[in-house]
């Protein structure tokens, strides 16, 4: 029998009410027990019928579609760091070539969610986020200012007076599903306590100030984030906290199985020594794990979890190997703990090393990093009801790789633009950065030729306009995905702070507006 995997489909043929017969589901991923397996078209694109039956069905699919209008027991809110637009777009053909299909008509698995809306993604003192002030905004419901994390605008970066003062830090679904009575989790491929993770539980002005090695050494104290995950009022109490990071936890004495540090840290402390006892005062079975074996085979009497699973951010998916467990694997095993608790759950997942590899202009790694987040997606709606769980799919903010040029269809979208060099004679990739560092200098006041590159590395830097050590943001809108209770709210386009207003509406957290009163 055929298993499929949902993270890429055709669109418009997928769960679609309709009378009378309904073409075979075309869905395709890359657990098909043979190639033959694959469909490889349902219809003629060439055939004006083929594009009007399309439509169709995915009007009469929306037609069917009912509001729901229950309040959501469970919460997963899944945020592909630097996942823009121009990424989906460009990784659906990645993913679809793949599996033998031309790949611009295919869809990733949560773009066939029933709402989509626009979030605008600026921070208060700056055009273009970060994943420190974007990550507040879409957690906790208040924007703030670029390289801050869990505190108002009132704070500006490095401001460590301005970080102890309680009245400016702010809390958000994590901290409000807590008081709730819901379990809480959080995934990710980076450091745990890098940026994005760090917004869900932490108050720190400066978002680099992982551990206490990174502070400011001119006498000023502020608890690093690290510290703020095991010993904070928020980060002490989530139940299940899987990535990578840590370094940031242990002390420079540690030494790994090679006799190299295993930590970071100045202080001597072992907080991951800490965070089970910790746990253990509080009545709770905790565990922590740091490979993928341990990770999947976890008894069902541990119900608080924190796995770190390598030294710094975790290995980018293509370089991973057989201890690493995938971005999946983690959501799959997060889900099943929260699940436990009769009240619900939260749970952020963040599928982070999207954004690295653009950093880096490594367009292949960055489109295989969106396949893998669009594989959590999938993996974890095959575990849930969204009857009763709001799935919520964005990013915090874009990226400057641009997808152009006038290649056929079917083309390799990490190849070249078009059959037509440009005016000076030279071809050009599909894809390419405004800046980074894939810029390189003029020879003879023209461009370096890519022909001469071998554009099949892992390792491959797409070119890039302006010279820059690490490419930059981009300040254009996000796209917001959601299914479920009251995803019909996430339609529209709205300022990046709304989200969690909206989530919690439709589980009824916080103090706020809520569909309970």
């Amino acid at each position: 029998m055929v298993r499929v995997s949902r993270h890429l489909l055709l669109p418009g043929y997928h769960n679609i009410p309709v009378s009378g017969p309904v073409p075979p589901t075309t869905q395709c991923g890359d657990l098909f027990s043979s190639q033959d397996a694959i469909p490889k078209r349902t219809f003629d694109e060439k055939n004006k019928e083929h594009w009007r039956q399309q439509a169709q069905w995915t009007l009469r699919a929306k037609l069917a579609k009912p509001q729901n209008t229950k309040v959501a027991k469970n919460v997963i809110l899944f945020l592909g760091d630097g996942m823009s637009i121009t990424t989906l777009a460009a990784t659906r053909v990645y993913l679809g070539r793949k599996y033998g299909f031309t790949g611009e008509e295919v869809k990733l698995s949560f773009e066939s969610f029933p709402h989509t809306g626009l979030a605008k993604t600026y921070c208060v003192d700056s055009n273009v986020a970060d994943s420190a002030c974007s990550g507040t905004a879409y957690l906790t419901g208040v924007k703030a200012n670029s390289g801050t994390v869990g505190l108002s605008g009132i704070v500006k970066r490095g401001d460590c007076e301005g970080q102890r003062d309680t009245a400016n830090t702010v809390t958000g679904l994590v901290d409000w599903a807590q008081k709730s009575g819901k379990a809480t989790g959080i995934v990710t491929t980076t450091r745990v306590t890098h940026a994005t993770p760090a917004a869900a539980y932490a108050h720190s002005a400066d978002r680099k100030w992982e551990a206490d090695t990174d502070l400011p050494k001119h006498g000023l104290r502020c608890d690093d984030i690290a510290s703020q995950l095991v010993r904070g009022g928020v980060g002490s109490r989530i139940d299940v906290v899987l990535g990578g990071g840590r370094k940031n936890f242990l002390p420079r004495s540690e030494k790994d199985s090679r006799g190299k540090p295993a930590g970071y840290r100045r202080d001597k402390n072992n907080l991951i020594r800490e965070w089970l006892l910790s746990k253990e005062s509080l009545g709770q079975t905790p565990k922590y794990v740091y490979n993928k074996k341990d990770l999947l085979n976890l008894d069902t009497k541990y119900n608080s979890v924190l796995g770190l699973f390598s030294y710094d951010h975790m290995p980018y998916h293509l370089e991973a190997n057989e201890d690493d467990p995938s971005l999946s694997d983690m959501t799959r095993k997060a889900i099943e703990i929260l699940s436990r608790n009769s009240n619900g759950y939260f749970l952020f997942v963040e599928g982070g090393r999207i954004d690295t590899a653009h950093h880096e202009t490594k367009a292949r790694k960055a489109l295989d990093e969106t396949a893998e987040f669009a594989k959590a997606v999938e993996a974890a709606l095959r575990l849930v009801n969204t009857e009763d769980t709001l799935v919520v799919v964005t990013s915090d903010h874009s990226h400057t790789m641009t997808y152009s040029g006038y290649s056929e269809r079917g083309s390799d979208i990490l190849g070249f633009g078009t059959k037509i060099n440009a005016s000076d004679e030279l071809p050009y990739t599909t894809l390419s950065y405004a800046n980074g560092p894939g810029y390189r200098p003029h020879q003879d006041f023209k461009r370096a030729n890519v022909m001469l590159d071998d554009l099949s590395s892992l390792n491959f830097t797409y070119p890039a306009l302006v010279p820059i050590v690490r490419e930059t943001h981009g300040g254009e809108d996000v796209a917001v995905f959601a299914t479920g209770p009251w995803s019909h709210l996430f339609s529209g386009n709205y300022e990046q702070n709304f989200i969690p207003h909206a989530i919690a509406y439709a589980a009824c957290l916080g103090t706020r507006l809520t569909v309970c009163s």
